[in-house]
């Protein structure tokens, strides 16, 4: 017997910066909530540096272009940092 494997392409659709945390909600319902300080140089940004991200793709990426940074939702749900 044969099976499909599906792949499965997370993407975000909203991201909110706490002191402490990322929260990117997923268009599936989900939300991650990963520690800012696994990313240094978002940890050490502003509120406003912070609040300031775009969607890359279809959302399945993070940018901060005054952060110079890039996250990946996929390597958000994995838990790497």
């Amino acid at each position: 017997m044969n099976t499909l494997a599906v792949e499965l392409r997370p993407q975000a659709h909203n991201v909110k910066c706490t002191d402490s945390a990322i929260v990117v909600e997923l268009l599936d319902g989900r939300t991650i909530t990963v520690p800012l300080l696994w990313f240094p140089r978002l940890s050490q940004a502003t509120k406003k540096q912070l609040d300031n991200w775009e969607l890359l793709g279809d959302g399945e990426g993070i940018h901060w272009p005054e952060v110079d940074e890039d996250l990946s939702v996929a390597g958000l749900l994995a838990g790497t940092h």
